[in-house]
């Protein structure tokens, strides 16, 4: 279970096709923590759809910190 999951932003236009999850590395693939999330291991996590393809969002609270792309 991660609490924080960080977004690469390696997409063409920045979108985040790896993550970064603390203690497993730097380039878990966008498709791999998507199912991981739908599997209930990240309760922290949801996902949100944006032109057919699914990406990982934080859920809501008050801490910056936890946000999945770091420059928000």
């Amino acid at each position: 279970m991660a609490k924080t999951i960080r977004g690469n932003q390696d997409g063409e236009n920045g979108e985040n096709q790896t993550y970064t999850i603390h203690g497993r590395g730097s380039a878990i693939p966008r498709e791999q923590v998507v199912e991981e999330i739908k599997e209930g291991k990240h309760p922290h996590h949801s996902i949100y759809e944006r032109d057919g393809v699914e990406y990982v969002r934080s859920k809501p609270d008050s801490e910056t910190k936890n946000n999945v792309d770091p420059n928000q």
